[in-house]
């Protein structure tokens, strides 16, 4: 809970944004606050990710129900208290009318907490994947097109404990919210399809030196689980592997997605071959995707940009597709608390690159999940290659919601591995 305590000053401020966003329901120019994480470990993938929404603007010539977009764009830094701040300053300062973001898990958990606070503004989670978010205690104007970190491993265990007959797995994991959903999810796919998995490693984010990590990982398994990201995912590469690391890799969504495969030097080669699971799969011959690849890359010249979007640049483009979608259904009005503008996002049926996305009574998204594999294409670069996609992927993974409420939230030892739930 984030208690708000104001001076005269930022009374003020409050008002004057209060102000503003009363015009912006009426016309002119529609204030878009967004939120993404420019600084820390994450740095990459937040650039993405508004590469993702500039793409989507692009496409849309900046416009929606008659009006220009001014997007207003905030650095985080993937903790709450950067999130909470950030989202303040649109509101409040600048008076925004809606808010698209934020990118990482614990930060998407304290904007939902936020947007309660804030009733007339509209939330949209641009990629941020803890299942709490929405799961416990979802908040009415905070709306999430894409599926959590557990939905994204959904089919990964069974793929490699029936495909790769890896049947005794360890993980590693950046020790916060998004990974334990994760670990969640492939866990509970593994372990029902008769896997077992024996230890669970945490390192904060932000680890430089892996070398004890790298050190206590177990040798009677078949596979190591790496649920890693940004700079920690590539620094743990370049020192597993000058440790002589060897052992089969299952990557997270965020271990093998673009952010990583695009990475300076050849320690991510070591990721060739290396199954995973998530919201896309670069190589998807669809036209949608092959559609949404190519208006990302005429966006932005080749040296600013990845040669395909990572997954952090959809989820943005998803998110900024379905608010000027929506925008559009109701003519730029967002009179009335937003009532008609929210009604539009809650029944939307958003056509999306990855795959056609509609929301829960929680406002969060069913869609589809990708199992991949990692390749190399004749140009030496490294690209996620699908093998299975599974359609409808709901938050409580296809099981009953009593028994998902009986798995427990996802934590460092939750769930447990159990071959039924």
């Amino acid at each position: 809970m984030y208690k708000n305590f104001m001076t005269g000053t930022s009374m003020l401020a409050l008002l004057l944004g209060a102000g503003a966003a009363l015009a912006d329901a009426h016309g002119g120019p529609l204030k878009v606050g967004v939120l993404a994480t420019l600084e820390g470990t994450y740095t990459a993938l937040g650039e993405d990710g508004v590469r993702g929404l500039r793409t989507a603007l692009a496409q849309a010539d900046n416009q929606a129900g008659g009006r220009e977009i001014e997007v207003i764009i905030q650095s985080t830094d993937t903790s709450p208290d950067s999130a909470v701040r950030g989202a303040r300053k649109l509101v409040e300062q600048d008076g925004v009318a809606i808010v698209i973001g934020p990118l990482s898990g614990s930060e998407g958990i304290a904007i939902r907490d936020y947007s309660k606070t804030q009733p007339d503004v509209t939330f949209i989670n641009g990629i941020s994947g803890a299942m709490e978010t929405t799961y416990v205690t979802p908040s009415d104007n905070f709306f999430r097109f894409n599926t959590d970190g557990a939905q994204w491993s959904v089919g990964l265990g069974d793929y490699v404990f029936n495909e790769k007959g890896w049947e005794v797995v360890a993980t590693v994991g950046e020790d916060y919210s998004f990974v334990y959903t994760q670990v969640m999810g492939f866990v509970t796919d593994f372990c029902q399809a008769g896997g077992e998995v024996t230890e669970r490693l945490w390192v904060p984010l932000g680890t430089k030196d892996f070398g004890s990590i790298i050190a206590a990982l177990p040798d009677d398994v078949d596979a190591i689980y790496l649920g890693l990201g940004g700079g920690d995912a590539v620094n743990f590469l370049n020192q597993y592997q000058q440790a002589g690391g060897d052992a089969n890799l299952i990557g997270g969504s965020i271990m093998v997605d673009g952010t990583v495969l695009n990475s300076k030097g050849d320690a991510k080669n070591a990721l060739i071959g290396t199954p995973s699971s998530g919201p896309q799969a670069d190589t998807w011959d669809d036209p949608d995707w092959q559609a949404y690849v190519k208006a990302y890359q005429d966006t932005f010249a080749p040296e600013d940009r990845f040669p395909s979007p990572s997954l952090l640049a959809t989820g943005y483009y998803n998110a900024t597709s379905a608010m000027l979608q929506c925008v559009g259904e109701v003519g730029g009005d967002l009179s009335d608390g937003q009532a008609a503008f929210r009604e539009c996002l809650t029944g939307l049926e958003l056509d999306a690159p990855n795959g056609t996305i509609t929301l829960d009574e929680n406002r969060q998204a069913i869609g589809s999940n990708f199992v991949s594999e990692v390749v190399e294409l004749d140009d030496g670069s490294l690209v996620t290659q699908m093998v299975k996609k599974v359609d409808g992927v709901n938050q409580t993974l296809g099981l009953e919601k009593a028994a998902f409420d009986g798995v427990g939230l996802p934590s460092r030892d939750t769930p447990a591995c159990q071959s039924s739930y």
